[in-house]
């Protein structure tokens, strides 16, 4: 067999079959036996080894969840036989050190690591750490091969290692939810960029690699509603290496996966190339540039962070069409894909790039899923800061809250769940009373509100002037229409905050003050810390966060 199939794990339940793979002599016939309690010979299926590859290929009937099964590759007088293995449902999860982390570094870890042992139906896989500059066709090495959940032992092997907790968490609560097994396949790797995880092809349908060798401070010219056309990264002198090049993880830990027929997908990633405590080190340039980074967390809020809102819909694309197309067909078309928005790093900061890149996580529309990111889900995670994080507070411990948002999501999405809130409120409409000075902004969902924050809501008017938005462009290089803010000044023009005076059932009522004119801008939470612990000011009832907005 392939790598990574091995005692213990989870295959695909119907509707889908599991696809099953290896290694043979070329030209040889290889059986293939599923058999059940007491030797039942349940399926059997035979392939050949093809050349020049020298493997083989079947694909399983669909069966129902359950097990023990054992299977059986025969080749001639040579077999080898599976035991311990269950149908249920398989998800990937992967991504940066966020989703490196594993439980022995979240809160509550104790009691974590003790539970784990109630849940011998939940299934656990990690691939190592590896990069290629071709895509390989199967796992350069495994850290961890399919187990039964251990405490110490499997889960909390050491920080950043195996296995991830919020994969971890999210696949036990999938298994309370649904009562079926579940196959979790963990392949992360800290301080990793989105194109490093991306497919040559995926990025070209991105317009890259344009000098993707090189990263440097970010342009300041990004103003909220279009996009500085100028390359963000301009230093001669910073190099990226290792493990965030260009396509070396798709090629060495995604690619060698592509024939596994899969449930859905979890991903956590988007923080810093440099904040990983292992990611490779960065070049000597970029450590003199931000000494804070090294030793600390995660990788497309300082590095293209303007492309994400491509680069982001075209690996779920690209991921989606390359699974369907390598399980023959058995991983659906829309394989449910959820992520967790960016959560927090610094109180404060210059530019915006955190809350640029958690609005170019939704494809600029703020909410998933949507008519560019079709069956996807998101945990919001901006009020889940945790300065104090022994692992940098690019690290937040609170995984469970992430696991749960990421649950609801799967839940709705992935599972059809119809009647599941699993989202936030978002705002469907704004009206201004420009007599009274007020702007009435409505949402989608009844509202809580936990706090009044003065600094939450911030809006721009018709003052500002042609020369605070001379050179800044759209994607067809043409020019954006004015900028707009509240100030008394004509330029520069600026986001001002704006204090919020009612906030009813599914409405808050913001006071413009001073600014009367027309509103043409409106944003909410766009900070890089938004809020402290559960306590951004919009919740819905069931305690969902609302999403930033633009």
């Amino acid at each position: 067999f392939a790598s990574y199939y091995g005692d213990h794990m989870v295959l695909q339940k119907k509707p889908s079959g599991a696809v099953l793979w290896g290694h043979g002599a070329p030209g040889a016939v290889v059986t293939v036996t599923l058999s059940g309690a007491g030797g039942l010979i349940v399926m059997e299926k035979t392939a050949q080894v093809k050349g020049p590859s020298a493997t083989w290929t079947t694909v399983l009937d669909p069966m129902d969840q359950g097990g023990p099964y054992a299977l059986t590759a025969e080749q001639g007088l040579e077999n080898v036989t599976l035991q311990d293995i269950y149908f249920g449902d398989v998800w990937l999860c992967s991504g940066q050190s966020n989703m490196a982390m594993t439980l022995l570094q979240v809160a509550n870890a104790s009691q974590e690591l003790a539970a784990a042992t109630r849940y011998p139906y939940v299934r656990i896989f990690a691939a190592a750490p590896a990069r290629s500059d071709v895509e390989l066709e199967d796992l350069e090495k495994i850290s961890l091969p399919w187990s039964i959940p251990t405490a110490a032992e499997n889960l909390g092997h050491g920080n950043f290692t195996y296995f991830s907790a919020v994969c971890w968490l999210l696949g036990r609560s999938l298994y309370e939810a649904l009562g079926s097994p579940i196959g979790l396949v963990e392949v992360a790797w800290g301080g990793t960029p989105i194109e490093a995880w991306s497919s040559r092809r995926a990025l070209q349908a991105c317009g890259l690699p344009k000098d993707m060798g090189r990263v440097g401070p970010q342009s300041s010219l990004w103003h909220g509603a279009c996009f500085n056309p100028k390359p963000a990264f301009t230093s001669p002198h910073q190099h990226l290496s290792g493990p965030q090049m260009l396509s070396v993880l798709w090629n060495a830990m995604i690619h060698p996966l592509l024939n596994m027929t899969l449930r859905g997908v979890a991903w956590y990633q988007g923080e810093s190339p440099f904040l990983s405590p292992r990611a490779e080190k960065p070049p000597l340039s970029h450590r003199a540039l931000t000494p804070s980074f090294w030793g600390t967390g995660e990788a497309n809020a300082f590095l293209h962070t303007d492309q994400y809102n491509c680069t982001f819909p075209a690996l779920i694309a690209d991921w989606r069409r390359a699974f369907h197309t390598g399980s023959a067909g058995q991983t659906e078309p829309l394989l449910p894909f959820g992520f967790v928005q960016l959560s927090t790093y610094r109180h404060q900061r210059a530019d915006d790039s955190f809350a640029r890149l958690r609005w170019h996580q939704t494809a600029d529309l703020g909410v998933v899923p949507n008519a560019r990111m079709p069956s996807t889900f998101m945990a919001v995670a901006m009020d889940l800061g945790d300065e104090h994080s022994p692992y940098g507070s690019i690290h937040p411990r609170d995984k469970q809250n992430v696991a749960h948002r990421l649950l609801l999501g799967a839940r709705a999405v992935a599972y059809g769940d119809k009647d599941l809130v699993f989202q936030g409120p978002y705002p469907t409409r704004a009206i201004l009373e420009v007599t009274r000075g007020l702007l009435n902004v409505t949402y989608s969902q009844e509202l809580i509100c936990r706090q009044r924050d003065a600094q939450a809501f911030e809006v721009r008017d018709e003052h500002s002037s042609p020369e605070s938005w001379e050179g800044e462009g759209n994607t067809d290089g043409g020019l954006c229409p004015p900028q707009v803010c509240c100030s008394s000044q004509v330029s520069p023009c600026r986001w001002l905050p704006v204090p919020v005076v009612a906030v009813g059932s599914r409405t808050v009522t913001l006071a413009l003050s001073g600014c009367r004119t027309l509103v043409l801008g409106l944003r909410y939470a766009w900070a890089e810390w938004p809020c402290e612990y559960q306590a951004c000011p919009l919740y819905n009832p069931q305690g969902l966060p609302a999403p930033p907005f633009l």
